[in-house]
């Protein structure tokens, strides 16, 4: 459970979106945080505190002037008590108070009070939202380092379409997780790319690598976790990305290697997680091959771009890291690939250990040897990895 120990106060606002707080602390719960709640009296109206206090297992906070609090300063406990404090939904009216220092109910001075990091989830109108003053307000709460999620954008409850809309409580929780992540690549950008690639022969077929996508993908969320700005190339898969990369969709090995030309420059970190095609036809046809009964028609390959060992290649490469999937001989064919292709770091796995599904086995070459991680879920793998990355951007020669 990600979430293993921490101690979450959310903050319930006034919208129609607090329905969806009750489904927020059933999932915090869920990743073991321990949930304390506290309603303004406008979010009362839409969702009862019963509710509140069934899901979470603790009394809920709707009143400035508890007098079972000791002292009567229950919104000087509410945040002493707690890792994070989270406003979810955040109305305009509760982002305008906090972006101003306003403590005049008992959302506004819990905020006010707290002695604990601040996340706030915005849900309004998307002409609220949009409309300077709110956003001067979140300029102020950004620069003041509290963390804004979303909003989102769609369709909202009064029957208009655009942004504004609460994030949904599982990507809310996403958001709480990446929170407790060490920043380790803050202020840094990463290029890498995932999936596989397809090479047409005609219109209908093609070759192709076996590829989810799942562990490009989990790499690409751990570097964002760790702070990093994250563009994505990815090749033809069904999983949608983490929230906040760049995702660049390509489909064969030459688009990708062209957008991974495009945006290499400026990047410090280049991973490439793609199983990109060793080769394509070298003619493809417009028209669906038919089968005739005559013998099958020969196709000539090509080699495709080595995209990876043309970027180290670069005159200022970014750090470059690579992936090899192997059947057997791991150490010695991820070991040579690296020096090939003249890389410090390759990840490296044997296809029976994990190939596509939730959890993977992966062994670090670099110049330091080899060290093997323990089998684990890929996100679990990808933060390990991405710490790995860090240390080698400190000091290229650091040890493990």
């Amino acid at each position: 459970m990600e979430l293993e120990g921490k101690r979450v106060a959310l903050g319930v606002t006034g919208g129609i979106a607090a329905y969806k707080a009750a489904e927020l602390t059933r999932l915090l719960l869920g990743q073991g945080a321990a949930v304390r709640v506290a309603m303004s009296e406008a979010a009362t109206h839409f969702v009862t505190p019963t509710t509140f206090q069934a899901l979470s297992g603790n009394p809920v906070l709707t009143d400035p002037w508890d007098a079972s609090a000791a002292g009567g300063m229950a919104h000087i406990r509410f945040s002493r008590e707690a890792d994070v404090l989270l406003i979810a939904p955040a109305s305009a009216n509760f982002l305008a108070k906090a972006a101003n220092g306003i403590a005049d109910d008992l959302m506004s001075t819990l905020t006010l009070a707290r002695d604990c990091p601040l996340l706030v989830a915005p849900a309004m109108n998307h002409r609220m939202w949009n409309s300077p003053a709110t956003r001067r307000n979140v300029a102020t709460l950004t620069g003041d380092a509290v963390g804004v999620l979303g909003p989102a954008s769609g369709g909202q409850a009064c029957g208009e379409t655009g942004e504004g809309r609460m994030l949904e409580p599982a990507q809310i929780v996403e958001e709480l997780i990446a929170h407790f992540q060490p920043r380790r690549l803050a202020g840094k950008r990463v290029l890498m790319t995932a999936g596989p690639t397809f090479e047409a022969i005609d219109p209908v077929r093609g070759l192709t690598n076996l590829s989810s996508g799942r562990m490009g993908l989990a790499v690409a969320r751990a570097a964002r976790e760790a702070g990093a700005e994250v563009t994505l190339v990815c090749g033809p898969v069904s999983l949608p990305s983490p929230r906040g990369i760049a995702r660049i969709d390509v489909t064969s090995a030459l688009e990708m290697r062209a957008a991974v030309m495009r945006h290499v420059a400026g990047q410090d970190v280049f991973i490439g997680v793609a199983a990109v095609a060793d080769y394509r036809p070298r003619i493809a046809s417009d028209q669906k091959i038919k089968k005739t009964g005559h013998p099958p028609p020969v196709i000539e390959l090509v080699e495709n771009p080595d995209i990876l060992a043309e970027v180290a290649a670069l005159p200022d490469p970014p750090l470059c890291v690579g992936f090899a999937a192997e059947t057997r001989n791991l150490a010695e064919y991820a070991e040579k690939k690296r020096r090939a292709k003249k890389i410090p770091l390759i990840a490296g796995n044997l296809i029976g250990d994990g190939f596509g599904g939730e959890t993977n086995t992966l062994t670090l070459f670099d110049d330091d040897g080899r060290h093997a991680l323990e089998p684990a879920p890929k996100l679990a793998l990808a933060r390990q990895l991405v710490a790995r990355i860090a240390a080698l951007l400190e000091n290229p020669h650091a040890a493990r």
